[in-house]
């Protein structure tokens, strides 16, 4: 009888994959749905690829079951998803709108019947768009909105709903969306004004975990999913590790808010580094008392959205050096995507050396092409299959060597509204023919079924 190949993985490991509401849901006025900031920014001329808007994308609010039957086929553990702030309270704060919160109530009670786990995330950009002519994350009250915001949906789904995160990549709502305004709302703040949205950003996170620990029913895990952009030792000798380990953690002008322990130290640590008071100076948010309490409420995972990266050496001095990449690189077909098959096994590595004693979770992950339907009838996207088993390669030799893995989401589900990108990029396991809101399982999500069913072990088949 052939030996059953070993993992690395935990019995429990948990296998899913991740979606957002505006790139999926449409429907942006059903059932008494508010204005979201990206309902206002994509109809704004030239800010989307293709003048695209997310008024229809997956149309999930209407095709929820079939995509549940769809999630049962490839074997999914869990799903993350996120809830439309304005579907929920229309005017952001105030009256909540019960039609909102029972669609997300029936989406929960299908998952659980399919034997699902819901991930249920609180933000994922979509701003209520009355919240931000109100000022938005500038706005100091922006805290105690969005922890009013969270009451309203623990009271709804946290009798069933065990797993939370609070924020998706403060990174990109902040820096994209108001530094570079290359995303919604589109705004190009002062620097003091993206630190000063920053820090509302993390107070209201923490105000979010009080919330769904007082409303919520029974023990429920809650966390974050930050992100940032892998920092990979040329060599494993101990000069390009600890090179790379600086890079990775270091807090520079040019990065800004990237810089991953801008966002971590304060959760986890409660302090902003220090290096941050000396890059940024006086734009420093100014800090009340119970700030950093609030911000350092205790999780019970780190979440991360992990992508790409690039390599590090140490410098004669000792100091860290990016390696110039290949010419030609693998990569997607977003400038940002480049390959770098390690970029698991060191995020993973690095934050719970740095951030020890909560298990680590890939909260995304994945590649995206431009995939069609074959003239045989399925989606053959090889690149997908190749790229994901490389980085969760990486993610085993995490495991095996003790990190504390505990879950990886593949983004996406379903092909969706790429934000600035329209609907060109392709993410999902699923096609998505979007004029005729038709679905498909492409190969990768076939392969994937195959790794969750062995719990990783096929992944060195």
């Amino acid at each position: 009888m052939p030996t059953a190949t070993p993992t690395p993985f935990a019995p429990d490991f948990t296998w899913g994959a991740a979606t957002s509401a505006y790139q999926i849901e449409g429907a942006p006025s059903a059932d008494g749905k508010g204005p979201s900031i990206w309902d206002d920014f994509s109809h704004r001329p030239e800010k989307i690829a293709g003048n695209d808007t997310g008024d229809t994308a997956c149309d999930h609010y209407h095709r929820w079951r079939d995509d549940i039957a769809l999630m049962r086929r490839i074997g999914l553990r869990a799903y993350r998803f996120s809830i439309a702030w304005a579907r929920v309270l229309p005017e952001g704060d105030g009256r909540v709108n019960d039609a909102g919160l029972a669609f997300y109530s029936r989406l929960v009670d299908g998952l659980l019947d399919a034997g699902i786990q819901p991930w249920v995330t609180l933000y994922h950009w979509d701003l209520p768009l009355a919240l931000h002519r109100r000022g938005g994350w500038l706005n100091h009250e922006s805290v105690d909105w969005f922890g009013r915001y969270a009451a309203a949906v623990a009271r709804a789904l946290g009798d069933r709903v065990k797993h939370w995160i609070t924020l998706n990549e403060p990174q990109c709502s902040i820096g994209l969306g108001l530094d570079r305004g290359i995303h919604a709302p589109g705004d190009r703040l002062s620097r003091a004004g993206v630190l000063r949205a920053w820090h509302h950003q993390l107070m209201a996170h923490g105000l979010a975990v009080r919330s769904l620990r007082e409303h919520c029913r029974g023990p429920v895990q809650v966390g974050l999913a930050s992100t940032g952009r892998e920092r990979i030792p040329e060599t494993n000798t101990p000069a390009d590790i600890e090179a790379a380990r600086a890079a990775y953690f270091e807090v520079t002008a040019e990065k800004g808010v990237d810089s991953v322990p801008l966002a971590l130290d304060p959760v986890y640590r409660g302090r902003y580094p220090e290096a941050a008071h000396a890059v940024f100076g006086r734009d420093m948010p100014g800090i009340r008392p119970g700030d950093m309490e609030l911000i350092s409420e205790k999780l019970d995972f780190i979440g991360y959205n992990s992508y790409s990266g690039e390599r590090v050496r140490a410098g004669a001095d000792g100091r860290p050096v990016l390696v110039p990449p290949p010419r030609g690189r693998a990569r997607g077909t977003l400038s940002w995507l480049n390959r770098e098959d390690d970029c698991l096994y060191w995020a993973a590595r690095f934050q719970t050396e740095r951030y020890p004693g909560l298990p680590f979770v890939i909260t995304e992950n994945g590649y995206c092409g431009t995939d069609w339907i074959a003239l045989d009838g399925g989606v053959h996207d090889a690149p997908r299959i190749d790229f994901t088993k490389r980085y969760l390669r990486g993610l085993a030799r995490a495991a095996a060597e003790g990190v504390p893995v505990a879950g990886y989401f593949h983004w996406s589900l379903l092909d969706n509204f790429e934000w600035s990108e329209g609907y060109q990029p392709r993410f999902g396991l699923i096609h998505v023919d979007f004029d005729a809101q038709t679905r498909l399982l492409k190969d990768s999500a076939l392969w994937f079924a195959g790794i969750i069913r062995s719990n990783g072990a096929a992944l060195f088949d």
